[in-house]
């Protein structure tokens, strides 16, 4: 069995590919190494797969029509497509605009147009955000929930991928599942993130900025119970004619950014130089996943607290520092 993950190199693809591999199965990892953050973790996290016997690699950007087709062409014994390249950050998305528009809407469709033309597709697995839920209030956040209100361009990147998706299916009848991750963390893992930021600063003896006094929430959700619910969905094969489904995907308990530095300072031996400011404008007060949906389609349950998923973290963080 082949499966093709986009977003090879990433944090969630590389740990996904090492899922399948262990599995025995071939994997196509396909990347175009962008350098939005340090390009040296990511050629790491190839290095750990090269090895494992099964793996392929592609340098390639999914917005290149061309070199996408060509590829998938190629590739006609594929039967999965785990679709994980994305432009990511909330953040950056106020810096270049346009690369959202060009890996996460162009991109999409492109693979969407490749993966119509693997004559053996089973299924296509992709990844969306609980960023679409914007600014709602209403906790926790079902797939029920209204998603027409983003407050920032990553956000409206990810909506408009979940309804490219559903047309691909209306119109193709292109077998597909979306995710909406919500803040994923752990080894490995993308240091644009505040986890890894906060563990940069703080070894460093240097101040992090801290929203609104700590107290925004975020529904942390460990990298281990992402992957095995994404897996878990790529194995549940959509019968033929079914439309394409979308999941919350998450830890369903919203905890305080203070919480993760606290964790963080016990883990690392040292205390954290507080910059306190006011929250921006692109980032919501809390987030919080109603699992009910993805539970009854897999009995998916995430079994990794914060208190715990933190210091396996640090771990990893600590030794990859050394190295």
């Amino acid at each position: 069995m082949t499966t093709i993950v986009t977003g090879a190199a990433g944090f969630i693809g590389y740990h996904v590919c090492r899922a399948l591999l262990a599995r025995g199965e071939d994997v196509v990892g396909i990347d175009s190494l962008t350098n939005y953050y340090d390009v040296g973790l990511k050629e790491a996290r190839l290095a750990q797969l090269a090895p494992q016997r099964g793996f392929r690699f592609q340098r390639i950007d999914i917005a290149d029509k061309a070199a996408l087709l060509a590829l998938f062409d190629r590739e006609q014994h594929a039967t999965r497509v785990v679709h994980l390249a994305a432009q990511a950050g909330v953040r950056h998305s106020l810096v270049d605009p346009y690369a959202y528009v060009a890996s996460n809407v162009l991109g999409h469709v492109t693979v969407l147009e490749a993966a119509r033309r693997l004559g053996r597709l089973e299924h296509l697995v992709y990844a969306s955000s609980s960023s679409v839920y914007g600014g709602n209030t209403k906790l926790p956040f079902a797939e029920s929930d209204p998603v027409d209100a983003p407050v920032s361009l990553y956000a409206a990147t990810k909506r408009s991928d979940e309804l490219i998706s559903h047309a691909y299916g209306h119109l193709y009848a292109l077998p597909q599942t979306g995710l909406r991750f919500f803040t994923v963390y752990g080894p490995w893992g993308r240091p644009d993130m505040a986890y890894f930021k906060f563990a940069e600063a703080i070894s460093r003896g240097e101040p992090i900025t801290v929203y609104d006094n700590g107290t925004l929430r975020r529904d942390f959700t460990y990298i281990d119970d992402i992957v095995a619910g994404t897996v878990a969905c790529l194995d549940r094969v959509p019968a033929p004619g079914d439309a394409p489904k979308l999941f919350n995907i998450g830890n369903n308990r919203g905890e305080p950014v203070s919480e993760l530095v606290r964790l963080l300072e016990q883990c690392l031996g040292r205390p954290a130089i507080l910059r306190l400011e006011p929250r921006p404008m692109v980032d919501v007060a809390e987030t919080c996943a109603d699992l009910s949906a993805i539970e009854q389609h897999i009995g998916y349950r995430p079994a990794t607290p914060l208190a715990l998923g933190i210091p396996r973290f640090v771990d990893w963080f600590v030794k990859f520092r050394s190295m």
